[in-house]
């Protein structure tokens, strides 16, 4: 390593650790850049990472299912570029129906493929094939022109751009509504077609076509989980920063980006430290990053105005539940109940905060997913997630602000009200989905959005980024200050693992001014692969995930202990 990188000097600096920072920052490392990571949190990777309970269950925090994981997809073409091509295993859900989709009146086991999809939503209602077809018509159409744009776009000429996105450019930013409006669909068939909605936090008044179909062309092309659960993605993504030379440091909280006429200088820490660097990738959360980590003063009226009143996509309550029995009876897929078919209705009843009653549950079942990792639970137990939308307002928990201003939430009594209720409601709910639970449970533990914004500092407490944007499209990876970028959830490529990984490599091709996507799809490896480092038996990847400073540490810190607990 170069000696500069002990000092105070890098050619970057990436602030925040999920994975959207990370694959910038390893695309950056492997390029030959000096890059330095910095995470406020214990352990990198967001949402991705896992946290583990009474040595018996080992939970993903935000990774649920990939889609696109075949040789070629976006996320192996990704890890492949940086030589992780042989280090991550994804395994096959049930591709003939990986997500359930259960509403009344009408049920959906959604298959891998336009086609398989459209011949099951045609089967399942057919009094309205001729709105389904048109719909599928508009959305497959525009998923191919979305995934050859990805990987083609670089080498396409003006003419080339406006005849191979025709759909795109009528469809593409219209809302989710204007379709269904077009096609003449039933309530039923919208909430069939926006059950997955939850996937990337959005109503269909605020979804574009592009959203949405980018979301459900990613998850048509197959649906895998990442063996040994989604920690390995940041974990592979640690090892290739310091195998060339660059550092990650946990408990780092950048307080700001430092800027001077107009570009780019460093970051100071909370605890004082300055960190010289022209080029900061940030991966904190969007409206922070502006407002307080920059500084609304840097940046033009209109951005600022936009940012202000950016509303966030809506935030989850999370059950993480062990129990004694297996569900091997249940097939490897996910559930979407909905005890109501007006989806439009339910968005404006979780967004009110009318939760007597839940009607919406997604449950994701790990130990089904991933049957062979002991960390999930013990034999003959399962692992899952209970999970249903909830009001994105501080004042609906009880508090005035969210816990990245250091506020004290976890004893306020309208809070612990609200969330007990809340558990009550979504346990309810969750008997009626899957049948009795109660006297199976072995371990529960709920995640409120106060709790999300605890660990990833993030707006609302949502691992979406922002839902509307002054009714522009979201903000790209550049900004108006030379030397500072941005990733994550609310950027261009959106949310989600597959849209922040894309964000990622996308902010590292601006910088580097090469098509890394298409380069790595076609087999470049970018760096040196045999620098990685050999895994031992027993590799653990939440233990590379420490940052390289406090992986020695024998003893877990009584906040990694309680990472991601009731609270």
């Amino acid at each position: 390593m170069d000696s500069k990188a002990h000092g105070t000097d890098w050619d970057a600096v990436v602030v925040g650790a999920g994975l959207g920072g990370l694959t910038a920052a390893a695309y950056l490392a492997a390029a030959g850049k000096r890059v330095l990571v910095l995470e406020q949190f214990s352990i990198v990777g967001g949402n991705s990472h896992v946290f583990r309970r009474r040595r018996s269950y080992e939970f993903d925090v935000g990774v649920h299912y990939l889609g696109d994981c075949a040789p070629g997809g976006v996320i192996p073409s990704i890890l492949s570029g940086v030589g992780l091509d042989k280090r991550v295993e994804f395994l096959e859900m049930d591709q003939s129906g990986f997500d359930q989709i259960r509403v009344p009146g009408a049920s959906v086991d959604m298959p891998a493929g336009w086609q398989e999809y459209r011949q099951r939503l045609t089967a399942a209602m057919p009094d309205e094939a001729a709105g389904l077809n048109t719909f599928v018509d508009v959305c497959s159409a525009l998923g191919d022109e979305q995934r050859s744009a990805l990987f083609e776009a670089h080498e396409w000429s003006p003419a080339d751009i406006a005849g191979r996105t025709t759909t795109i450019r009528e469809w593409g930013r219209r809302t989710l509504d204007d379709l269904f409006r077009h096609c003449g669909l039933s309530s039923r068939a919208r909430t069939v077609l926006a059950a997955q909605a939850p996937n990337y936090g959005l109503t269909p008044q605020q979804a574009t076509v592009a959203r949405h179909t980018s979301v459900t062309d990613h998850y048509l092309r197959g649906a895998y989980f990442p063996a040994g659960g989604g920690q390995v993605l940041s974990a592979g993504l640690v090892e290739v920063i310091e195998a060339h030379g660059g550092e990650v440091r946990t408990r780092s909280r950048v307080s700001r980006v430092l800027v001077e006429n107009g570009a780019v200088t460093g970051v100071g820490l909370e605890n004082g430290e300055l960190i010289k660097s022209g080029l900061v990738v940030s991966n904190a959360d969007y409206p922070r990053t502006v407002l307080e980590l920059v500084g609304s003063e840097h940046f033009s009226k209109s951005v600022v105005r936009r940012t202000e009143n950016a509303r966030m996509g809506m935030p989850w309550l999370v059950l993480y539940l062990g129990l004694d029995k297996d569900l091997s009876e249940r097939p490897n897929a996910n559930l979407w109940w909905y005890d109501t078919d007006d989806i439009d209705g339910y968005f404006e009843q979780a967004g009110a905060g009318e939760t007597g009653e839940v009607p919406f549950l997604f449950c994701s079942f790990a130990s089904l997913k991933d049957p062979h990792n002991r960390a999930l639970c013990p034999p003959g137990h399962a692992n899952l997630q209970v999970m249903t939308l909830c009001p994105p307002d501080y004042a609906w928990w009880g508090v005035d602000e969210g816990p990245a201003s250091d506020l004290s939430y976890r004893r306020n009594p309208i809070y612990l009200r609200r969330k007990q209720e809340l558990i009550e409601s979504t346990l309810r709910a969750a008997e009626k989905a899957l049948g009795p639970l109660r006297d199976h449970i072995t371990h529960l533990e709920a995640a409120t959005p106060l709790t999300h914004e605890r660990y990833t500092l993030s707006t609302g407490g949502t691992p979406f980024g922002m839902a509307e944007w002054g009714g522009t499209a979201r903000p790209g990876t550049a900004t108006s200050i030379d030397g500072l970028h941005v990733v994550g959830a609310s950027t261009q490529s959106g949310n989600g693992i597959a849209g922040v990984m894309l964000g990622g490599i996308s902010c590292a091709a601006d910088i580097l001014g090469e098509p890394l996507l298409a380069s790595a799809r076609r087999g470049t490896v970018f760096g040196d692969a045999d620098l990685l480092p050999e895994r031992a038996d027993g590799w653990d990847p939440r233990d590379v995930c420490r940052g390289s400073v406090r992986r020695t540490t024998r003893k877990p810190s009584r906040l990694e202990t309680l990472a991601g607990t009731t609270g």
